[in-house]
C-alpha cells in the first residue's frame, strides 16, 4: 500500500470515529451538588448540560444546546406534554425572523427541527426536545428550547414521566 493510500485510510477512519463517537452520544453518570429532588431535571445553560437528578448526589448529564444571545430564560417549571416524531408550527418569534416558514413542518421530515422527540414545558413556546441538526449541541443556537441530539432525548425520554420539574439556570 502506498503512502498516499495510507495516509488517507487512515485519515477516513479517524473521521468515522469522530462521527460515530458524536452520533452515539450517551448520557454520563456524575455527581452534582445542588437541592435538587430526584427525577427533577436541571438545565445549566452557562455549561450548555442537562442533568437529570438521581439518589445521592448523583445526576445523568447531557450535552444540549440552548438559547442564544437574547433568547435565554431561566426559572422552573414543569413537562407538559411528550411527543415522538412531532409535527412543529414555528413560533411568532421564528416567524418574525423568517417569514418564509411553512405554518406546519410534518414529523420525521428533515427539516423539521424538533428531531425523534419532543417534551413541551408548561408556561410558554418551549421544549426539550431532539435535533435534525446535531452539530449544534453544544451551542447558543435555540430560540429558547432545549436542543439534544436525538439518541439522547429518546434516552431522557424514558426516563421522566408528564409533570417532571424542570429547573433552568444560566
Amino acid at each position: 500500500m502506498s503512502k498516499g493510500i495510507a495516509v488517507a485510510l487512515a485519515a477516513t477512519l479517524a473521521a468515522g470515529t469522530m462521527m460515530s463517537s458524536q452520533a452515539q452520544a450517551r448520557p454520563e453518570l456524575v455527581d452534582i451538588s445542588g437541592d435538587y429532588a430526584p427525577g427533577t431535571i436541571v438545565v445549566k445553560t452557562h455549561e450548555r448540560r442537562l442533568y437529570l437528578i438521581l439518589e445521592s448526589g448523583r445526576a445523568m448529564r447531557y450535552p444540549v444546546g440552548v438559547g442564544k444571545a437574547g433568547k435565554q430564560w431561566s426559572g422552573t417549571t414543569k413537562i407538559e406534554g411528550k411527543y415522538l416524531n412531532p409535527a412543529w408550527s414555528p413560533p411568532s418569534d421564528v416567524r418574525r425572523d423568517k417569514p418564509g416558514m411553512p405554518d406546519v413542518i410534518p414529523g420525521g421530515s428533515p427539516r423539521n427541527p424538533m428531531g425523534v422527540a419532543a417534551m413541551t414545558l408548561a408556561g410558554g413556546e418551549y421544549a426539550i426536545h431532539g435535533t435534525n441538526v446535531p452539530g449544534s449541541v453544544g451551542g447558543f443556537v435555540s430560540y429558547g428550547c432545549i436542543r439534544m441530539l436525538n439518541d439522547d432525548i429518546s434516552d431522557l425520554y424514558q426516563r421522566v414521566p408528564v409533570g417532571t420539574t424542570v429547573t433552568v439556570t444560566r
